[in-house]
């Protein structure tokens, strides 16, 4: 029995490798540690934010630009330009000192999340259980060429739902395709 190789690209330097597990996402452990550090930046950056949106007062009708940016989510020169052609109300209160209309730019940007996602708060999914839209874990091992076991500890680690129909386990197409197709 001949079993293909999975080719997969390192996430951070785009090069094709042969994953040693099906997680694998990274060529190296140098490509490992960058995206690391990369995340590390990403979560230092969204707590700044989060810590500036937590302390902009709800009443106050005008805000500085860093406050608008961090809650708005838009780039400070956008809203430069914005004040510049006279599309959005500000005050000029000396250097560095520019408020900007809160009601005004939140009206302008009304799609912008005023709130953040959370991980206590995840979105709900739904899945259709139905033995047209699942395969088997028989059917998923044969696929993509692995044991029993490892497809029971992926289904474990990424939380998949599953439902035994007789003496068949069933997991959905679309979630397992997609663990093993994008890995």
């Amino acid at each position: 029995m001949v079993i293909n190789k999975i080719q997969k690209q390192c996430e951070v330097c785009n090069e094709l490798f042969t994953p040693k597990t099906v997680t694998s996402v990274y060529c190296s452990r140098h490509c490992s540690d960058v995206a690391y550090r990369k995340r590390k930046v990403q979560k230092k950056k969204e707590d700044q934010r989060r810590a500036v949106i937590e302390s902009i007062p709800d009443d106050r009708p005008y805000i500085s630009v860093p406050e608008a940016v961090a809650l708005l989510g838009i780039a400070k020169s956008t809203l430069y330009r914005l004040v510049r052609q006279g599309r959005i109300p500000a005050i000029n209160l000396g250097t560095r000192l520019v408020r900007i209309d809160r009601v005004t730019v939140e009206q302008m940007f009304p799609d912008q999340p005023k709130t953040l996602p959370t991980k206590e708060n995840p979105a709900v999914k739904l899945y259709r259980l139905e033995r047209e839209d699942c395969y088997t874990i028989g059917e998923i091992a044969k696929k993509f060429g692995i044991s029993d076991s490892s497809v029971y500890k992926h289904i474990r680690k990424f939380s998949i739902p599953i439902r035994q129909i007789g003496k068949f386990v069933y997991a959905p197409k679309t979630e397992i395709d997609s663990i093993y197709n994008s890995r």
